[in-house]
């Protein structure tokens, strides 16, 4: 009897720390948003966009001050993961079980195909999209010229977000606190790796990094999966990314971002982000941070915040195109649910 209680409670315990991850079961939206830079408190002359020679090319020198909003999955999508393909975005639709295509150029959707219960984490392996499915224990890999599903394949329990290596696809299973290596040719499992608490994971062109949510620890995984070491970060890390020197953790509970040096993982700094923190990109530059009610933009040399920017509620994934930032909404006020900076 003892036992079954124990068991009982460490069940709660997973689905309660499993709501928190997902948007539309645990969050509360309703925290004011606070107000975007505005354009007249900048000084004209300032380049924003230094660093990025593309941003340059397109004129968009200015700060991220201006926003433009779509919908994708309809009223019930809930966005979560977003991926960029080199041409569109790729959202993880996670209330309908489906993922959306959208022109990255204009926002234009072209194309909203279904996939696994739960859809959740999302990553382009320069041909094909993948989805975790988090309802369904499985992973989806479709052709990115056409949306069409190319195969579905199993995982571990609750998969989070994925990352691709190269040559293979590495998928946080949270509920295990695993990761499974699949080949990204055809889907075949190559491996399964212990990381407690295994939420997302990002690949620094050696290694692969997995935010262990409820450890306060990020696991580096050599690609034969396995582990070198585990570093401490903030409480419950979430979101993770590289910028071809350090690797970003976005740490929900603590409203902090922690920046490791990818080749030890000695800790180079632990930086203030407005909200809980979820996802995490860098563009060419500076570290974008999204949280429960705004977007922040931070220096990437030194982890200084640049800019504090309007979410439209709840926001989760975020993703670099190469000039804007797309930043996915899980609690939008209406039926904007991705928001383009």
């Amino acid at each position: 009897m003892k036992r079954a209680a124990i068991g009982i409670g460490v069940a709660l315990l997973i689905l309660a720390a499993t709501a928190r991850l997902v948007p539309g079961r645990a969050q509360d939206a309703s925290q004011p948003l606070k107000a975007a830079a505005s354009s007249s408190d900048q000084a004209a002359t300032k380049n924003w966009a230094a660093g990025n020679p593309l941003k340059i090319a397109l004129l968009k020198w200015y700060q991220a001050n201006t926003t433009t909003g779509f919908n994708v999955g309809g009223s019930n999508g809930n966005p979560y993961g977003i991926a960029f393909d080199g041409a569109n975005i790729w959202t993880a639709n996670n209330g309908n079980a489906s993922v959306s295509k959208v022109r990255a150029s204009d926002g234009e959707v072209l194309g909203t195909f279904k996939v696994g219960s739960g859809p959740i984490g999302v990553v382009f392996d320069g041909a094909n999209v993948w989805v975790t499915n988090e309802s369904g224990n499985t992973v989806s890999k479709l052709r990115a010229s056409d949306g069409k599903v190319l195969g579905t394949f199993t995982v571990g329990n609750s998969p989070f977000w994925p990352a691709f290596d190269g040559e293979n696809i590495w998928v946080p299973n949270f509920v295990d606190g695993t990761v499974t290596k699949l080949r990204a040719s055809d889907g075949k499992v190559l491996g399964t790796f212990g990381a407690h608490g295994a939420t997302a994971a990002a690949f620094d062109g050696e290694n692969v990094w997995v935010t262990n949510y409820g450890f306060a620890t990020v696991t580096k995984l050599r690609r034969d999966g396995k582990v070198l070491d585990a570093y401490a970060v903030g409480h419950n890390p979430i979101g993770v990314a590289f910028d071809g020197a350090s690797i970003w953790v976005a740490n929900n509970a603590d409203g902090t971002v922690s920046k490791l040096r990818a080749s030890d993982g000695k800790a180079l700094g632990t930086f203030n982000a407005v909200g809980s923190p979820y996802g995490v990109a860098f563009d060419g530059t500076n570290i974008w941070v999204a949280t429960e009610i705004l977007l922040v933009e931070l220096r990437g040399s030194d982890g200084k915040t640049l800019g504090e920017f309007n979410g439209g509620g709840g926001s989760t994934g975020v993703a670099f195109d190469g000039a804007d930032i797309w930043v996915a909404l899980g609690f939008p006020a209406n039926d904007i649910n991705l928001q383009k900076f």
